[in-house]
């Protein structure tokens, strides 16, 4: 008798694994990539693992905020609403300037870095180490309080998106010579080869393939650099940081002042990784 329930047992479940095997109902058909996915099958499992993911970090924040035993004050920040409007704004145009100004820095010192011309090529190799070899706010400093003095510079906007600009060129510089030094030599000659001149070798071969290589790393950068922002308060430029700081100290609801900060720079960061991928898929040719 024994035996002819587990017999039956046996025949159940392997009954149950081939209809789930059917049907694409197990843990690996829900959470695991396959090649053999349609788009829509695709699609239902990176919304499955995000609600999830999103569900989880709810649940977190719900369980923290309980056993704080604290409760929101939300109706505080909207008669401050304005105050975070204007710090938004200027953190806005203060890092798209910055983006634009570091690429145009990054791009000259990659190429200045490997100059012919011995004085250009030293001080672009100064000007990288001497900038990522030390912190960011005692360059700020530095640049306001005493070489802006020195030109009598007093516009802090404008200063603040200099400083930046100088900080993350740097950082930009190194990455775009990276991705044109790892082109490989044989391509350069192909290229010549074939007559191309320096603009299409550039254009076709070297640009799309360096743009693949470097996009992550340009991304991870400009996102730090949108966050490296908030260090201008220091020198009482009226970005978001500064603003909600000053909010803080009036209503003293730090948790929400902050997460309105946090949700802030999210607005502003996500973007531009969405872009850089993007670009990514752009340039990405197939083999």
């Amino acid at each position: 008798m024994n035996t002819l329930d587990e017999t039956n047992g046996k025949a159940m479940s392997h009954k149950n694994i081939k209809v789930k095997r059917k049907y694409g109902i197990t843990f690996k058909s829900l959470f695991f990539k396959d090649k053999s996915d349609t788009f829509q099958i695709s699609r239902f499992k990176n919304n499955l693992s995000i609600s999830i993911v999103l569900a989880a970090l709810i649940l977190l924040l719900i369980y923290s905020f309980s056993k704080l035993n604290y409760n929101l004050r939300l109706q505080t920040l909207y008669q401050y609403r304005y105050k975070f409007y204007m710090g938004f704004a200027v953190t806005v145009l203060t890092s798209m300037c910055s983006l634009v100004l570091s690429l145009v820095i990054g791009i000259f010192f990659a190429f200045a870095r490997n100059s012919r011309f011995l004085p250009l090529h030293y001080f672009s190799k100064f000007y990288v180490e001497a900038i990522r070899g030390t912190p960011l706010l005692v360059q700020i400093y530095v640049f306001f309080y005493i070489v802006a003095t020195a030109f009598n510079l007093t516009n802090r906007y404008f200063l603040g998106i200099l400083i930046l600009s100088i900080f993350s060129g740097a950082y930009v510089s190194e990455i775009i010579r990276g991705g044109i030094e790892s082109i490989g030599k044989s391509q350069i000659e192909t290229a010549r080869s074939l007559g191309f001149s320096p603009y299409q070798k550039y254009r076709f071969i070297i640009i799309p393939q360096v743009i693949k290589r470097i996009m992550p790393s340009l991304a991870g950068q400009f996102v730090s650099l949108v966050k490296d922002s908030s260090l201008l308060s220091i020198i009482a430029v009226n970005e978001f940081t500064k603003n909600v700081q000053e909010v803080d100290s009036i209503n003293f609801a730090s948790i929400e002042n902050y997460m309105v900060l946090a949700i802030g720079y999210l607005i502003l960061t996500l973007p531009i990784s969405v872009i850089s991928k993007k670009l990514e898929r752009k340039y990405t040719y197939e083999s």
